[in-house]
């Protein structure tokens, strides 16, 4: 029997996961995908949002300003790219100032430092691209912006070398009440555990429904988004958001941590789980609220479009806690956003939970620290010329627009926890996330992943599952 088991591996899985290995505990983490990240992770808007947008007495609002703040240190220990790049929420219209005050004392009791109302002329010369419609804007210093999946990363490598078992491939079918725990039964085995934490994201209802009376409903909800290329990565500098509406933080305009602007997510309540098509209608209403914002938008520089999904509870707001008719099964359910923003405190506040419930002793050799993949882009001439030097895979480019080397690649698939999809070396890399989205680079990173994980090419998938990149010689289909 092991102490805990976390059902899922994205951001509040391994958040969980990397929390608890503080403390003398077995836990296994499972997925059903290949990899960390593969849900709701990998495609939002990968925000550190400040936390003035919830209500006070939500686990939202008590959550957010508290996860935010924690970021400094972790980014710092985990080594994943975070940046305090600070937000505006943006008015356009006179009679829609009291909203802008309404925010502003919401976070200041929420706990958000330092938040400014500006007037149009200082808005606009902090951000000069900002549209002239603009009235007033919330200003808020401690918001920021991270790449999700690399922090997921981060979180799970750690909790990997602090002795977490993470096991793949892992779909839960269902999980049963014994006397002393659960007992979680996968396509391929069964666990039995003193503990179960359910992150499962979009099935977090499904997982808890198996335990629990008090059923949930996780109801998904679709948001599009428009990346643009790093040329356009400096029209603003700031995360440029609009008034909220009930259904979100409306449409934002933003630089990513890696340099290039993303624009979006619209907010369309669906069915599906699975959706993440995108539409044309869809792409034209982001663009078009997007304009609202900056108007003066190089069209021409989008380089990819994407979906991602938010698991949003009928509740409103995170579900957080031990389920009162199944003692010892944690929900960390309906993490839709500020999510990602809160993901430390949420890590703490369900730690904390186990910690009552199990008493363990604190591990004396925790590891805190973690070292990221070396990124060749961002050396100095000297510092390339020393690790080609050391390492003469450094010295191949597989990946153009991102200028990631061969050793960067044999990197992430050596690693603890290592890449063995396309999507698995794009998200530690960035192979493949430039301006050409992988035309140039994924016939290399197939051949190298074949010879690394000692595979037939025909078995490289992009993300697990039946996913293949190939299905036989060009011959094969004469």
């Amino acid at each position: 029997m092991v102490d805990v088991v976390v059902i899922g591996a994205g951001v509040i899985g391994c958040a969980v996961a990397r929390e608890i290995s503080r403390y003398c505990l077995k836990v296994v983490v499972l997925d059903r995908a290949a990899d960390v990240a593969t849900g709701t992770t990998k495609a939002n808007s990968a925000i550190v949002h400040a936390g003035f947008d919830a209500r006070p007495d939500t686990m939202k609002g008590e959550l957010n300003a508290k996860g935010n703040a924690m970021f400094d240190e972790w980014s710092k220990e985990l080594d994943f790219p975070f940046k305090r790049n600070g937000s505006f929420v943006l008015c356009f219209q006179e009679e829609d100032r009291y909203k802008l005050l309404e925010l502003k004392e919401q976070g200041e009791i929420n706990g958000v430092p330092n938040l400014k109302i500006l007037k149009k002329e200082e808005a606009l010369r902090m951000e000069p691209k900002l549209s002239a419609n603009v009235v007033a804007a919330l200003y808020a210093p401690t918001g920021g912006i991270v790449c999700p999946y690399e922090m997921t990363i981060a979180l799970a490598e750690n909790a990997y070398d602090n002795g977490v078992e993470f096991k793949f491939d892992s779909n839960v079918i269902s999980i049963e009440k014994i006397e002393k725990g659960f007992r979680v039964i996968t396509e391929g085995e069964v666990i039995e555990s003193k503990a179960v934490v359910n992150a499962a994201g979009l099935y977090a209802d499904m997982i808890n429904n198996m335990v629990s009376e008090k059923k949930l409903c996780i109801r998904p909800r679709k948001g599009e988004y428009c990346l643009f290329d790093k040329e356009a990565g400096n029209i603003v500098s700031r995360t440029i958001f609009q008034v909220p509406t009930k259904l979100g933080k409306g449409i934002l305009v933003t630089p990513t941590v890696d340099g290039n602007l993303l624009v979006g997510p619209n907010a369309l309540e669906i069915e599906d789980k699975e959706d993440l098509a995108t539409t044309k209608e869809g792409l034209e209403e982001i663009l078009n609220k997007a304009r609202l914002s900056v108007e003066n938008l190089p069209m021409n520089q989008i380089i990819t479009s994407f979906s991602g999904l938010r698991a949003g509870s009928t509740k409103g707001d995170f579900i957080i806690g031990e389920v009162e008719d199944a003692p010892g099964f944690i929900n960390a359910a309906g993490i839709e956003s500020p999510g990602l923003s809160s993901a430390p405190a949420i890590a703490v506040m369900v730690a904390d939970i186990i910690k009552e419930k199990l008493k363990p002793k604190v591990k004396e050799n925790f590891k805190n620290k973690r070292e990221g993949i070396k990124k060749f882009r961002e050396m100095s001439m000297e510092e390339r010329a020393e690790i080609v030097k050391e390492n003469p895979h450094y010295g191949k480019i597989v990946c153009r627009c991102e200028m990631v080397t061969e050793g960067e690649i044999l990197e992430a698939i050596k690693r603890p926890l290592g890449a063995r999809t396309l999507d698995g070396i794009k998200r530690r890399t960035r192979a493949g996330m430039g301006r050409c989205q992988s035309g140039f680079c994924t016939p290399k990173l197939a051949e190298i992943m074949a010879r690394e994980l000692k595979l037939d090419p025909r078995e490289i998938t992009k993300f697990g599952g039946k996913s293949y990149l190939l299905v036989g010689e060009n011959k094969d289909s004469l």
